[in-house]
């Protein structure tokens, strides 16, 4: 009998940005990579992101038109048209109107509210077309980023709950930056999103006397919450880092995990990076001597190889730690170190870089600019990277300077924390330097320590390096901590489970080595030691699933123990928990692979919901 397919996840990812269409900061970044790691994860995965007038023509010409309807908002009947472009294996739903996306900036604009209201009804409205226009996509989990699709978790359940093709769908939020919250009068309860006359979203919605918060919304609406990294998770639960929504995040904290982000490795890679002067490996780095010299030549800094460049590419800010720039750099510049700066912001800032670059020609480069090929010359040139943030929820410029080569000198707090191991003078261990706290002169001093170590041990300064270097920051590892937090929301559906390969390792061992591999593996190959595989259950039902798997559990430990050999039985512990017996003895026995059972059937998915055949509507979205 033949086995039906195993039914795959299918996770709509819906951001106000996703690179390489349109980008400001890091959300672009982690839209424009998470998806395709989720993919490769096992998952079916969906973009929904706003076609702004932005958007590269090129990327315009290719999109194709799936469908049109009318979005519900408020007293308004707005126009919403689908547009989708396969990017990298996989698929981007572009919401398109004009009227909200046919502007020169993503963001900035008085009625924002409205724009990403819309957007977020725009995303749940959607949903219940893909099975029709998008190979039968039905969605699993609905995945929302930041505060312009924070009101898609309220809709959901205030508006399309009772519909059953709504009635299992999971959502999960992510917090990018707590900061920024989508903060409107209360006026748009009822004149915009519709929802005055419900009780309990306008007291969930609610942050002041006149105020409603999106973003409050969607933290009391959603199933799962996630931020951008453990250690950011922990802070935004403190009133320090909270910004007035601490109380909700510790209500809620059994929902709430920080999951760091990942960078694109394939494209940060200095082997093959066609945009700096000279490829280098971890191995041969004799290119990225190249690439400090012409970095130095070109910023008008002296041409030596003998003093250490430090390097900042930031926005300049209080939140990026320019007050203790600012504050430090002249005992830094005085000290010998080189110092280059790119970057715009506050004028006070820009203005006391370019004293400084005017006090030490040669020593000192401000490029006041926005400059993406200089900031790929920078990360490979330079041998340190300053981000002494005030906070900071995961930072993607640490882990692309260690790709490259260059030891990050981070304060301890958010991402910086849980992505830079700080320096271990007794053990070698590390890949860059720390401090603790929000001062200038420590964090001049942890300027000084790194350059000590430069000058005095070149040899433990270059195994930093090394260790940099070797660090894993792809989205692979975070994609699968995403896979699991999906399949807790969703259980019936399996977690993919990847083909091991199987080794002929046989053709190289004697005959007779051969036979005896093949009788000690058959007492694994009987039936009555193959454990039988459950469906995952959810975490309310693990004390009722006890009892049977440890029966289950007792046999399969007793036909083994004629299989596995007296060194790997050593190997593993002494236990009376029967579970920890059943892990322990898949560690042991990596290459006994029991015949699956077969996959349950899938529940068969609900009906999509028969849709109303719209009049032709106008791009401009003209009311109705």
């Amino acid at each position: 009998m033949t086995e039906s397919p195993q039914q795959k996840l299918h996770v709509a990812f819906a951001s106000a940005e996703a690179a390489p269409f349109v980008k400001t900061g890091g959300l672009g970044d982690v839209a424009g990579s998470l998806p395709q790691a989720l993919k490769a994860a096992g998952a079916e995965v969906v973009v929904l992101v706003p076609k702004y007038d932005t958007i590269a023509q090129e990327y315009k010409d290719r999109m194709e038109h799936l469908c049109d309807f009318y979005v519900p908002l408020g007293w308004r009947n707005e126009y919403c048209g689908i547009e989708r472009l396969n990017h990298l294996g996989v698929d981007y739903l572009f919401i398109d109107n004009e009227r909200y996306f046919s502007r020169g900036y993503p963001y900035g604009f008085f009625d924002d509210g409205e724009r990403f209201a819309f957007f977020s009804k725009a995303i749940v409205e959607t949903l219940q077309y893909l099975p029709g226009v998008l190979n039968g996509f039905t969605c699993d989990v609905l995945h929302c980023n930041d505060w312009h699709t924070a009101m898609a978790p309220v809709f959901l359940r205030e508006f399309y709950q009772a519909s059953p093709f709504y009635q299992s769908i999971k959502t999960v939020f992510s917090i990018h930056n707590i900061a920024f919250q989508g903060q409107y009068s209360a006026k748009v309860l009822n004149d915009i999103l519709g929802l005055a006359h419900i009780p309990a979203a306008a007291f969930q919605l609610t942050c002041g006397p006149d105020a409603v918060n999106y973003m409050q919304g969607a933290l009391n609406y959603t199933d799962a919450i996630t931020t951008v990294s453990p250690t950011y998770a922990e802070e935004i639960k403190t009133g320090e880092f909270g910004e007035g929504l601490d109380g909700i995040l510790r209500r809620r904290a059994p929902i709430l995990q920080g999951i760091v982000n990942g960078i694109d490795t394939v494209g940060f890679d200095p082997a093959t990076d066609q945009r700096i002067p000279a490829q280098f490996t971890a191995s041969d780095r004799s290119g990225k001597a190249v690439c400090k010299a012409r970095l130095q030549e070109e910023l008008g800094l002296e041409v030596r190889d003998d003093r250490p460049l430090m390097v900042m590419v930031t926005r300049l800010t209080r939140q990026k730690g320019m007050d203790l720039v600012t504050y430090a750099l002249d005992r830094i510049l005085s000290g010998g170190v080189q110092v280059a700066v790119l970057g715009t912001g506050d004028t006070d800032y820009e203005n006391a870089l370019r004293y400084f670059e005017g006090k030490y020609p040669g020593t000192m480069a401000a490029r006041i600019q926005f400059d993406p090929a200089l900031s790929q010359r920078m990360y490979a040139g330079a041998d340190l990277f300053l981000m002494p943030s005030l906070f900071e929820p995961c930072g993607l410029s640490q882990m692309i300077a260690m790709r490259y080569g260059t030891l990050p000198i981070v304060r301890e707090t958010g991402g910086l924390k849980d992505t830079v191991a700080p320096y271990n003078q007794f053990t070698g261990e590390g890949t860059g330097f720390s401090f603790a706290n929000f001062n200038g002169d420590e964090m001049a001093d942890t300027v000084f320590r790194a350059t000590r170590l430069f000058w005095d041990d070149r040899a433990a300064f270059n195994k930093l390096v090394d260790n940099a270097m070797a660090a894993d920051f792809s989205w692979t590892r975070s994609a699968d901590v995403y896979m699991a937090m999906y399949h807790n929301l969703r259980p019936d559906i399996p977690l993919p489970q990847p083909e091991v390969e199987v080794k002929p390792t046989e053709k190289t061992k004697p005959v007779k080595q051969e036979k005896a591999t093949e009788t000690e593996a058959k007492p694994a190959d009987e039936p009555a030691a193959t454990p039988v595989k459950k469906p995952a259950t959810r975490k309310t039902t693990t004390a009722k699933a006890t009892a049977p798997k440890t029966a289950t559990t007792k046999a399969t430990t007793t036909a083994a123990k004629t299989a596995i050999s007296a060194s790997a039985a050593a190997a593993k512990p002494a236990t009376a928990n029967p579970t920890q017996a059943k892990i322990d003895l898949d560690a042991v026995l990596p290459t006994i692979e029991p015949k699956p059972a077969a996959t349950p059937a899938a529940e068969p998915k609900p009906a999509t919901p028969t849709t109303k055949v719209v009049p032709k509507a106008t791009r401009r979205g003209k009311r109705k």
